[in-house]
């Protein structure tokens, strides 16, 4: 049995209050396992980026739990509880030049987490965390006196990979880590981060709207709709096997490379309103082992049916 991470239960997360009151994401509920890469997929304004930001402490939850190596990390919780939560999961952000402070130079960028957390045990010690790392996110020692703005696109998310990793992280949750730049550079930061899931056992929520990239680096994929999660599987079984009519949605805009079978593929359009959840409220039910489903007492005997097929 896989040892889980992290663990959500009927996790909700709202903003605002009274008749102003938007719920962002409801009833979610996943785990992640140690050393996988386990990927939150869906459209713009679902709440993927939401659940990241919460897991990491950004975003209060409304109801729910979130659970880190069997602890309670969302609420109220102590300096220390805090500080090491801040250490153990990092972000990579999905706008690379949003996210460094265009003031301040690559080693400052990188340091921070190691002079907030005192990780380095002289400053000979920490030059040499920093080389290593520049190093192994494919840049140069003479990049660290520069500043953001003098970097492309995929530099800059390197040196935001570069700052997560320094800190030595359990968990890292990448947001959209790749969206953002060209297609010719995407191979080589998802390389690069599968590379150090290799060498140093991290595990990964990658958060990402494109199913055909995040089944190549993903274990799992969990798939979310509006702020509520309808599917979540293995990815060979979630591809093979979708259940859910928005992942069958989603898997048929994934573009094929073949232009003639381009053309004649099939898109399928989701509607919320063929769900009827008046009387029959849904629930996440499991259909098969680690293949998990959202819906009522009816849907979920039609998914049984299509799966014993």
């Amino acid at each position: 049995m896989s040892e889980k991470l992290v663990e959500l239960n009927d996790l909700e997360i709202s903003f605002g209050e009274g008749s102003k009151k938007f719920v962002a994401v409801k009833n979610a509920n996943f785990f992640i396992n140690k050393g996988e890469t386990f990927s939150l997929v869906g459209e713009s304004g679902s709440g993927k980026t939401t659940i990241g930001r919460a897991i990491i402490g950004l975003n209060d939850t409304s109801a729910g739990d979130i659970l880190y190596d069997g602890k309670k990390i969302n609420g109220a919780k102590s300096k220390e509880d805090e500080r090491e939560i801040i250490r153990k999961i990092q972000m990579i952000f999905q706008d690379p030049a949003a996210s460094l402070n265009e003031r301040a130079t690559v080693d400052y960028i990188i340091s921070e987490g190691l002079y907030n957390f005192n990780l380095f045990k002289d400053e000979e010690d920490r030059k040499t965390k920093i080389r290593n790392i520049i190093s192994e996110v494919g840049l140069l020692p003479e990049h660290l006196t520069r500043y953001p703005h003098e970097f492309s696109g995929g530099q800059r998310q390197r040196i935001g990979i570069a700052r997560a990793l320094v800190m030595e992280p359990e968990l890292v949750i990448a947001d959209e880590p790749i969206s953002a730049l060209d297609v010719s550079v995407r191979a080589q930061v998802l390389n690069l981060l599968k590379k150090f899931q290799e060498e140093k056992g991290l595990t990964y929520l990658f958060i990402a709207h494109d199913l055909s990239v995040v089944r190549f680096i993903s274990d799992r994929i969990a798939v979310i709709h509006k702020g509520i999660i309808v599917e979540v599987a293995e990815t060979e079984e979630l591809f093979t096997n979708p259940l859910h009519p928005y992942t069958r949605s989603l898997l048929s805009a994934v573009p094929i490379p073949d232009p003639i079978l381009e053309r004649q593929k099939e898109l399928i359009v989701y509607d919320p309103k063929q769900h009827d959840y008046s009387q029959d409220k849904p629930q996440m039910v499991e259909i098969r082992p680690g293949h998990y489903v959202w819906g009522n007492q009816k849907e979920i005997d039609d998914y049984r049916q299509m799966i014993d097929k």
